[in-house]
């Protein structure tokens, strides 16, 4: 390795060492007097075009591959009906040999990479990675068979009409669907949307290699810069400077963008550190260009953005189908909550109504996914004139204007148990961080101000129930040192999720909940 090796190895082991302290330390920087919210006109009017949510290519190839099982699912109990003889098996076994036989199709596909974009795209180039998996699951099948006498289950007859039929399905419907990939990107449907940091002629060389693949499926939403124009043009490759890195932190969050590209060489480290520190904060891929730069890694080492190599710096949490998998969860176990937990709900907005005056329910504005505002709803606690929407003077002990029902459904967190109706709803998730108050403070001081890194919580939807209040972080904080815990355990959970962490975190809920010592 040469000495500009040597050292560019150096900046990238020196990066990533330091990207791991960010997200144990976290920070978040704000250059000069800019304040949060803070953004030009011509960057919220892009903003507002990609506002709504897109379909990732993950979760369409995904769809598809479901489509897929159940069609030549549906083409075999097709032949099957219409075909099958007398034997010595029912047919629900039928059936279930079938299921086996479409389920290893697909396998066999992913094998073969059958599902990559190239492949979808122009699949007349790749017919052997269509037909081929399909006629070994057959065989594979057939083989397997031959023990249990492959007469009385299949027919060869059979089997030969479902073989022919499945690969007629499986070429018709790819050549459609590449019809469908074509038409859903020039609309915008189907795509991946990224921000280049960083401008000059660094940025200008990564679009014109993007523009150049042939399977590009990201489209660059503009470009953020802290540099002059001198050094950093108004206009890079027919894209626009839409602002400062600062205004990226709040462009990213009036709209839906899936990944920060940075487009600077791997031995500016100080100036990468410090955007890092500032973006990380985001929901979304961060991800450092690697086609200039003329160290190489193996090839494990790098993401791809067709052929364009990218080194991961941070990775979208809880993304993609790991995305639909929770909010499954959310819904179901919101519903069954509902069903099993609708009494104690129903006595609660009784007692709520009948001993003070005012709604049953309250609603109160916190931050979200993203640093969002959202509506949370509680049962209401408080004197209706003495109410604070605002969070601004937190609930103590014995505090005057909480009601005596409101004292117990708050030491009990019975509530909170409206927050399902969010969760069914889609602004909550059963488990996350917890939410806090617009204006939530301590000791005058908002919570971003005590924690750097705070808003790196607003990476995932917050929960009505997370990782920090199982562990003891619940009830009022009175103390830098408590929002400072409550938010080291968030990011813990945000980097270590899975189903069977919100599984458990879900069970452990009711039995962590009899210690009201710090709920008033």
């Amino acid at each position: 390795m040469s000495p500009i090796e040597q050292s560019e190895q150096l900046n990238l082991d020196n990066i990533r060492k330091q990207v791991s302290e960010i997200r144990t330390r976290g920070t978040e920087e704000r250059s000069g007097d800019q304040q949060a919210g803070d953004i030009n006109a011509y960057a919220r009017q892009i903003a507002e075009q990609f506002r709504d949510g897109n379909q990732t290519p993950a979760i369409i190839l995904g769809q598809y591959r479901l489509f897929e099982f159940l069609s030549l699912l549906a083409v075999g109990l097709t032949v099957l009906f219409f075909e099958t003889v007398p034997g010595d098996y029912p047919f629900p076994t039928k059936a279930a040999v079938t299921i086996a036989l479409s389920a290893l199709a697909v396998v066999f596909l992913q094998v073969s990479d059958a599902y990559q974009i190239p492949v979808l795209r122009a699949p007349h180039h790749f017919p052997q990675r269509i037909l081929a998996p399909w006629v070994a699951a057959c065989a594979a099948t057939s083989i397997a068979l031959l023990p249990f006498g492959i007469k009385d289950i299949h027919s060869i007859r059979l089997l030969g009409i479902w073989l022919a039929a499945g690969a007629l399905f499986l070429i018709a419907a790819r050549f459609a669907f590449a019809y469908a990939i074509r038409n859903w990107a020039r609309n915008g449907i189907m795509e991946r949307r990224a921000v280049i940091v960083g401008g000059g002629e660094p940025a200008k060389e990564l679009i014109r290699t993007l523009e150049h693949q042939p399977d590009n499926d990201i489209r660059i939403c503009g470009i953020f810069d802290d540099r002059g124009e001198k050094r950093s043009p108004i206009m890079v490759a027919g894209y626009p400077k839409l602002g400062t890195v600062p205004e990226l932190v709040e462009f990213a969050r009036l709209t839906r963008i899936d990944m920060l590209i940075i487009a600077l060489p791997i031995s500016a480290e100080d100036r990468i550190l410090q955007l890092l520190k500032m973006l990380w904060v985001l929901p979304v891929d961060i991800r450092l260009a690697a086609h200039a730069n003329k160290l190489r890694f193996r090839p494990r080492a790098y993401s791809h953005v067709g052929a364009v190599p990218m080194l991961d710096i941070f990775n979208k949490p809880i993304r993609d189908w790991d995305g639909v998998a929770k909010r499954i969860f959310d819904v179901f176990f919101s519903l069954f909550a509902l069903l099993l937990l609708w009494p104690i709900m129903l006595a609660a907005a009784i007692a709520v109504k009948v001993t003070s005056r005012g709604p049953i329910f309250f609603m109160q504005k916190r931050h979200g996914f993203n640093n969002e505002i959202i509506k949370v709803l509680k049962f209401r606690s408080m004197y209706t004139h003495l109410s604070d929407p605002t969070a601004r003077n937190a609930v103590t002990k014995n505090d005057p204007r909480v009601t005596p029902v409101g004292r117990f459904i708050r030491k009990t967190s019975i509530d909170e148990l409206p927050q399902l109706f969010n969760v069914l709803i889609g602004n909550l998730s059963l488990v996350g961080p917890r939410p806090h108050a617009v204006l939530a403070a301590s000791h005058n001081r908002t919570y971003a101000d005590v924690v750097e890194g705070y808003f790196a919580r607003h990476r995932v939807k917050p929960g009505v129930t997370g990782w920090a209040q199982i562990n003891g972080w619940r009830g009022e904080i009175d103390s830098d040192d408590k929002i400072k815990f409550r938010t080291a355990y968030d990011l813990y959970y945000i980097e270590n999720w899975s189903l069977f962490f919100d599984l458990k975190i879900l069970l452990l809920t009711p039995f962590r909940l009899l210690n009201t010592e710090n709920a008033y």
